[in-house]
């Protein structure tokens, strides 16, 4: 185990990506607050996992299109100490659709999960990290994706739409508050081995992978490690407004 590095919280911790960045995170010394929606079990393995290697994690059941959920996730976490990092990684595609063809309500949870909750949640935490509010400083880190560039036709434009939408959020924020000791950045994932492709029409994901340079499917905690390393005030230090590609180089 590495000092302590405060506390990070992660949205949509239980699994996929979020579960690796936890399980990491934790062995290099931060204390990690993990919020999930659902499945229990998940969550719950995950903080056994970190404990039996010696870390800190607190498993928190929110819902982050909640505002109450979210205001009372990130107090729960400040019983672990200081809030020092946020990954903003929680997000839903919805159904796989033509834009004639979508359901409205359907449109509108996307939007609430994936655009306005992790504003909210990067508004909890910057109260808590910025110098301003009397703050050490910290890192937030926006997990978007790879179709925000590609658009994603016949199957998740209005999904590839809303992490357009976290890319110039993580621009515009990081100078927002770059003299406050918080470094704002996003990591913007390709195809990854995680159950978000589970409603892919039969066949796409491997005629995709395919087409990748790398000629493989990359996995979560390839992607943990660059969230990780991004929200590392040593290592990334002069690290801000970025967006990685961690694309295989599709």
């Amino acid at each position: 185990m590495r000092a302590d590095r405060g506390t990070m919280l992660v949205t949509g911790g239980g699994r996929g990506i979020g579960a690796a960045t936890v399980r990491l995170a934790a062995a290099r010394g931060w204390a990690v607050a993990l919020v999930y929606r659902d499945r229990a079990a998940d969550a719950a393995r995950v903080v056994a996992d970190v404990e039996a290697a010696g870390g800190r994690a607190l498993a928190i059941r929110a819902d982050v299109a909640d505002e109450a959920a979210i205001r009372a996730a990130f107090e729960a976490a400040d019983r672990l100490g200081p809030l020092t990092a946020l990954v903003n990684n929680a997000g839903v595609t919805g159904d796989v659709t033509r834009v004639d063809a979508l359901d409205a309500a359907m449109l509108e949870r996307v939007l609430r999960v994936n655009v306005w909750a992790p504003f909210v949640c990067a508004r909890e935490a910057i109260r808590r990290m910025s110098t301003r509010h009397g703050g050490r400083g910290g890192a937030i880190v926006n997990v978007g994706s790879g179709a925000s560039q590609l658009g994603t036709p016949g199957v998740w434009v209005h999904y590839a739409a809303t992490k357009g939408a976290i890319d110039t959020m993580t621009v515009g924020l990081a100078k927002e508050v770059a003299g406050e000791g918080i470094r704002v950045n996003g990591v913007r994932p390709g195809l990854i081995d995680t159950e978000i492709h589970a409603a892919r029409p039969p066949g796409q994901l491997e005629g995709i992978a395919r087409e990748i340079p790398m000629q493989r499917i990359g996995t979560p905690e390839e992607i943990a490690r660059t969230i990780v390393w991004l929200a590392d005030g040593e290592e990334s230090s002069y690290v801000t407004a970025s967006l990685v590609d961690a694309r295989g180089g599709r």
